[in-house]
């Protein structure tokens, strides 16, 4: 059988215009865009962020797919069912299949479980990625903070599932991302403040979004649930890079 393309599309992190060309190529084309969404009765936050540079597509249609935003997985498959059903039925009629994540596909995406199964699902079916500047990107951005330079190593993290070992974490990254905070953020700010790091640590919910939020006392937030677009950043920022260890040298060959 031949089966229309698959595509996973990053649409960035949500302001429209740091969309890819690629992106908005794919998107434009596909005669199928798959938009996740949280509940039945819930906007697509992948369509908001997309709609004003595709707008309205002659013949495209639109497949609202819900993914509950819990991590049981015995509660989660029937709703991935579905939504393989739903798309299988399009590829089966060589319709192109642009399913939209935020951010980019290959980082905590949906996507990415739906790009092991296509080839078992639709055996010989191709499937595309089409990365997306994503929230790793755009926080660094909007808060003027770099990621790392030089010498410096970089972690990541999901906080929600526990933060038992970000102790070690923080003490051997200089830069450690904690995505998908939700209920942990409490324990978060208390061991950043235990380790004496809070004044290197950042806050940012929705960066670049018109909601654009950014905290630099985590000591204001701690007692909120960060929210699915929220990110913590720590920058310990104790190694020099390779050119600023070189100009710190010339200082001390001056002052000599």
């Amino acid at each position: 059988m031949t089966y229309g393309k698959l595509y996973g599309v990053g649409a960035g992190p949500g302001a429209p215009d740091l969309m890819t060309l690629r992106a908005v190529s794919v998107l434009k084309a596909a005669l199928v865009l798959a938009l996740p969404r949280s509940s039945d009765y819930g906007a697509s936050m992948a369509w908001r962020i997309v709609e004003p540079v595709v707008g309205d597509v002659p013949g495209q249609e639109r497949l609202f797919l819900t993914f509950p935003m819990i991590k049981d997985p015995e509660r989660l498959r029937p709703a991935w069912e579905r939504a393989f059903a739903a798309i299988g039925e399009r590829l089966k009629q060589g319709l192109s299949v642009a399913f939209i994540t935020e951010g980019d596909p290959s980082l905590y995406s949906t996507f990415i479980y739906l790009q092991r199964e296509a080839p078992r699902r639709w055996p010989g079916v191709e499937v595309e990625v089409v990365p997306g500047v994503s929230s790793i990107a755009a926080v660094p951005a909007v808060t003027g903070v770099p990621l790392a330079d030089g010498l410096e190593r970089i972690a990541i993290l999901p906080a929600n599932y526990g933060v038992d070992d970000l102790a070690c974490v923080l003490d051997s990254f200089d830069t450690t991302i904690l995505m998908k905070i939700g209920p942990e953020m409490a324990n978060v700010v208390a061991l950043l403040e235990a380790k004496g790091l809070l004044d290197r640590a950042v806050y940012v919910s929705k960066a670049t979004m018109r909601d654009q939020r950014i905290v630099r006392d985590l000591r204001q937030v701690a007692g909120e649930r960060g929210d699915c677009f929220a990110m913590i950043v720590v920058s310990r920022k104790e190694r020099s890079g390779l050119l600023a260890g070189q100009a710190a040298r010339a200082l001390e060959a001056v002052d000599e």
